[in-house]
């Protein structure tokens, strides 16, 4: 599994700024971001990959905000095991 940064993010996702993806994140449509130091956040790749693949597969917002939901219970267990 590799962390991508901003910059790597927004060239898989096809974002234009850092704002469009915090506006993502906002909205419920992407995740956030795993702090990987003091002052920098990173995304779990399979999380873009997702996320990604759900777009192109035509699925709606609601369902986008579903898989968001999904994806961090699946952090949240891996914090617990």
């Amino acid at each position: 599994m590799q962390i991508l940064r901003m910059p790597a993010v927004k060239a898989e996702t096809g974002h234009r700024s850092h704002a469009s993806i915090y506006n993502a994140i906002n909205a419920g449509l992407f995740t956030t971001g795993v702090a990987i130091g003091q002052r920098s956040k990173g995304w779990p790749s399979e999380e873009v990959q997702a996320i990604n693949a759900a777009r192109i597969a035509g699925k709606s917002e609601a369902e986008i905000r579903d898989l968001v939901s999904r994806l961090h219970a699946k952090r949240a267990e891996l914090a617990t095991a």
